[in-house]
């Protein structure tokens, strides 16, 4: 198997993000809406956010349980992360209480299927807003590729390879795995991911 990865923000670019309004805000706790999916997977948005929280609380932040909310969103009528998505900010201060949300968009969930081989690609934007003011804090596009691989060189292994990796597909899906890789590039990225929150002393 060979995995690789890359961040995406804005333009593509190595400069170092601007972090002035992170800084002014320092969010201690984060809510995540279900994200927007414009994949072709109908189950994306519900496996990639379960593969944020993890990460954001490595990171120190407190995150909101996502299930709880989840529930919460389709017991005010909101059944549909795309309704979720619209909810006022002011409407998330009052009855969550979170200093900041994270917004999600999904572009590419699932595996591609080649001759000779498949490929896994996860790709989805990432908006951290502040609750009160509507500041975007950090934002980044994580992107992650799994490739099954060449089978060992020869077209007779490639093909063989290629034949298992179909037939395996409908119980193995690497989306999940994928989607953890991209994430942790994004928010751990050395120039450009989300800055360590107030809890990650404490973690430590």
């Amino acid at each position: 198997m060979v995995i690789f990865a890359m961040l995406i923000s804005g333009c593509q670019t190595v400069e170092p993000y601007d972090y002035t309004a992170l800084k002014k805000s320092r969010p201690r706790s984060i809510v995540i809406i279900p994200p927007n999916n414009n994949s072709v997977e109908v189950n994306a948005p519900y496996l990639y956010l379960s593969t944020l929280t993890r990460p954001l609380a490595e990171k120190g932040y407190y995150v909101l349980p996502v299930a709880v909310i989840d529930q919460f969103l389709k017991e005010n009528g909101l059944p549909t992360p795309a309704e979720m998505n619209n909810i006022p900010l002011d409407k998330i201060d009052k009855h969550i209480g979170a200093d900041a949300v994270l917004y999600v968009t999904i572009n590419e969930w699932g595996q591609k299927f080649m001759v000779i081989s498949s490929v896994t690609t996860v790709s989805a934007e990432l908006q951290l807003v502040d609750v009160k003011t509507g500041t975007i804090l950090w934002e980044s596009t994580a992107v992650a590729t799994r490739d099954s691989g060449d089978g060992g060189g020869s077209l007779a292994g490639m093909l063989i390879n290629a034949i298992i990796t179909q037939v395996m597909a409908s119980s193995i899906d690497r989306s999940y795995e994928t989607a953890m890789f991209a994430n942790a590039i994004a928010i751990n990225h050395k120039s450009r991911g989300l800055l360590d929150g107030p809890y990650k002393t404490l973690a430590k």
